[in-house]
């Protein structure tokens, strides 16, 4: 194996695996009984009890202060993500104890350092567990933040070409050059909330190697969003989006959807319950701007049939809300792991907050009480959830059925895994062909 072929091999080496978990697990107990270990059994009994004292009272406050004051997240953090940063925070309690407490018994300084290696360690390991627990960096590579993508810069290049929109090469009856791409690429650029005044970070874009073949096809979009926290490029890093998305074109003529990684947030922690609020106008930056600029700067289908909405966990709860307030936008969808309602946490919390206590305008904007009382005859849309999602598995298969009485035409689907990245890449790669015949690239 020449030496490329190495690093390669080790950058695409899994970190998040039951054998590397495996792995963290057995480094964190040797690092642990390591900053431990004592020569007199006295001393060994009190340092761990102190240590262990500190770790449960830093791990519980940080608990209440992040589900209780700050509430950063809809949802309470699993046990596993505090559990990882408890023994993360021992490692911490172990070695100040041994450093500072009892000075006269400070170890040499070989012994220190190998003590301080130890807690780099275990910190380290308890990183990597909660990356584990969402499979957010599933690579070497991915931790290491080094694509493996093919990007382009957004330029004049990729402007729709003279009569776009038109229908004047539809994908159904588009035929591949022979020198066309092996794979798609990546640009990124702002979007601008024109109409919204929304402020948006950066839209990754992923363009399909019919894209870059002349002439082009008019392709359809895919909207796709992530969760909250996350930012546009947590598909491209947690997702496997561009292997997912290549492998679906080598098999259909260099064909997929475009997909617009578009901001839903705002910010890595901000939560605006994609609605138009005093958090901003989400709603209207995804379902006017988002679109309005997609059409005239991309070459596109635009008829709203070739028109996808998707995302995962936050994202999923928000398109399944811009699928049932703007289904002439959005009539097709995909909620992946969603939310059984926008929410900050409790109902009466969101109402509060972010309605200004009007439940009729929460109820306008929830897509439960939206599908109880309106049709939806020429909407579709896939649900996808986790088999081990405790969480939010109950909301997603309640909501299924509740969009297919209400006239759409929807399908769930249960992969192994919890609420993980595991499960929306597997969830995206096993929709996607009926994404694809949906929005015309299969007509078959």
């Amino acid at each position: 194996m020449s030496w490329s072929g190495f690093v390669d091999s080790v950058l695409a080496r899994h970190v998040t695996s039951t054998a590397a978990v495996g792995v963290l697990v057995v480094l964190t107990v040797v690092g642990l009984v390591a900053l431990a270990a004592r020569r007199q059994r006295r001393r060994l009994l009190a340092g761990l009890a102190a240590a262990v004292v500190a770790t449960v009272a830093t791990v519980a406050l940080a608990a209440v202060l992040i589900e209780k004051v700050w509430r950063p997240f809809p949802e309470p953090l699993p046990l596993s993500v505090y559990a990882w940063s408890a023994a993360g925070v021992l490692a911490v309690a172990l070695f100040v104890g041994r450093w500072f407490v009892r000075r006269r018994d400070r170890p040499r300084p070989g012994a220190a350092a190998g003590l301080l290696g130890a807690v780099v360690v275990v910190v380290l390991c308890a990183a990597g567990g909660i990356n584990a627990v969402y499979d957010a960096y599933p690579t070497v590579r991915a931790v290491l933040g080094i694509s493996d993508y093919r990007t382009v810069p957004f330029d004049d290049s990729l402007a729709p070409e003279p009569g776009a929109g038109e229908s004047h090469t539809p994908a159904g009856s588009w035929v591949p050059p022979a020198d066309l791409p092996e794979t798609g690429a990546v640009t990124k650029v702002g979007i601008p909330g024109t109409v919204s005044r929304f402020s948006a970070r950066e839209a990754r874009i992923y363009l399909p190697p019919a894209y870059f073949a002349s002439p082009r096809p008019d392709l359809p979009v895919l909207v796709l969003l992530a969760g909250q926290p996350g930012g546009t490029d947590d598909w491209l890093v947690g997702g496997r989006l561009t292997e997912i998305m290549d492998d679906y074109a080598a098999g259909h003529r260099g064909l997929a959807p475009i997909v617009v990684l578009a901001d839903g947030t705002g910010s890595q922690l901000a939560n605006p319950l994609c609605v138009d609020s005093h958090l901003g106008n989400v709603a209207t930056y995804l379902t006017v701007d988002v679109p309005e600029w997609v059409r005239s700067h991309l070459q596109v289908d635009p008829d709203p049939r070739a028109w996808a909405v998707g995302g995962l966990s936050y994202g999923g709860t928000c398109s399944l809300q811009l699928a049932t307030t703007r289904p002439e936008v959005y009539p097709t969808f995909l909620d992946m792991s969603g939310q059984a309602e926008p929410t900050l946490g409790h109902r009466n919390t969101t109402v509060r907050e972010v309605f200004g206590g009007d439940a009729a305008a929460f109820a306008r904007n929830n897509p439960a009480d939206l599908l109880a009382h309106n049709r939806y005859p020429d909407s579709a849309g896939a649900f996808v959830v986790g088999l081990d999602d405790t969480e939010y598995r109950g909301a997603v298969e309640r909501l299924a059925a509740a969009a297919r009485a209400a006239g759409m035409d929807v399908h769930l689907t249960e992969v192994p895994g919890a609420h993980s990245f595991a499960v929306w890449s597997a969830g995206l790669e096993k929709e996607l062909p009926w994404l694809g015949h949906r929005l015309g690239l299969d007509p078959a």
